[in-house]
């Protein structure tokens, strides 16, 4: 399936309402928390806890109206994962070919750009969640109609590897069962990074192996394991391609089953009202007394 992205008609919708909480909690949290490999949202160079408020969103345009055009198929995706491991980075360059070097929490962003599968135009709908725990009852309001869930982690923050199983699929199997899940590892480009393995050794810890992912993501039922970095794009299009691939497949499924349910539902009216008509004419006729077992359905049954 060939994806091509069409990084002309991307937009961005900003959920300001819910600004103030991300900014209470920007003020609030410990800078202390930061750990030194969240470099997808801050610069390479920023000392251990530094954490920056991010510049100000340019305000969305509407996009014009595409005259003659085909018709959008509609796809949502949902980013998952902890705070601090690129979620927001992710699909900042997917869509803009831009990297944020700058961090703030994510309290609810939704991105949107036209993709071209196969020649049919795709409306992409990118819902980037918070991973922290503050903001758990709002991140469960984008689950609904979600075609694909991208569940993200770091390759050099093994916590956020553990909490994938831990966290984050429970809360899946809750909340969305049956959408197909695309396991991202972020910031592979970190692996080398001497000081992001000297802090991981002060601490007894190593990278993620690419061999324990892609187990867990067997494990999980994952569609597809893909690492990536959103600072070099490696890999960035193959984790978006794969979301397309098994959103498109899922929603069409989706939607045939839903067509199944509309049509038994009318036949099952249509049938209903034949047979209660057929009978009040009956009835009206005098041709029925009491009960007339002719007419009655199969599934009745009555005892004399």
């Amino acid at each position: 399936m060939a994806l091509v992205a069409a990084r002309r008609d991307v937009c961005v919708r900003r959920a300001d309402r819910f600004q103030p909480f991300a900014a209470s909690y920007t003020a609030n949290k410990s800078r202390n928390q930061a750990g030194p490999w969240s470099g997808l949202d801050m610069p390479r160079d920023a000392p251990v806890g530094q954490r920056t408020a991010a510049p100000p969103v340019p305000p969305h345009r509407a996009r014009p109206a595409r005259p003659g055009g085909a018709q959008e198929r509609p796809l949502k995706c949902v980013l998952l994962g902890d705070g601090a491991v690129g979620k927001t980075s992710l699909v900042v360059s997917y869509t803009t070919n831009g990297y944020p070097t700058k961090y703030v929490p994510t309290a609810f962003d939704d991105f949107s750009a036209v993709v071209q599968v196969d020649g049919t135009p795709v409306q992409l709908q990118l819902c980037d969640t918070a991973g922290q725990d503050e903001f758990d009852k709002l991140r469960q309001l984008c689950y609904p109609r979600a075609d694909a869930l991208l569940l993200c982690f770091s390759v050099v923050s093994p916590a956020s590897f553990q909490n994938v199983w831990e966290k984050w699929v429970p809360e899946i199997r809750r909340c969305c069962p049956l959408a197909p899940v695309v396991l991202v590892g972020t910031q592979c480009d970190l692996r080398q990074d001497v000081k992001v393995l000297i802090e991981l050794a002060r601490r007894q810890e190593r990278p993620v192996a690419g061999g324990d992912a892609r187990g867990l993501a067997d494990k999980l039922g994952a569609v597809a394991y893909v690492e990536c970095s959103a600072l070099t794009q490696k890999n960035l299009k193959e984790v978006f391609d794969a979301a397309i691939a098994a959103g498109l497949r899922f929603s069409e499924r989706r939607a045939r089953k839903e067509r199944q349910v509309r049509s038994t539902a009318d036949k099952m009216k249509t049938l209903s009202k034949a047979w209660w008509k057929k009978t009040r004419d009956r009835r009206r006729s005098g041709q029925m007394d009491r009960w007339d077992h002719s007419i009655a359905p199969h599934f009745c049954t009555y005892s004399h």
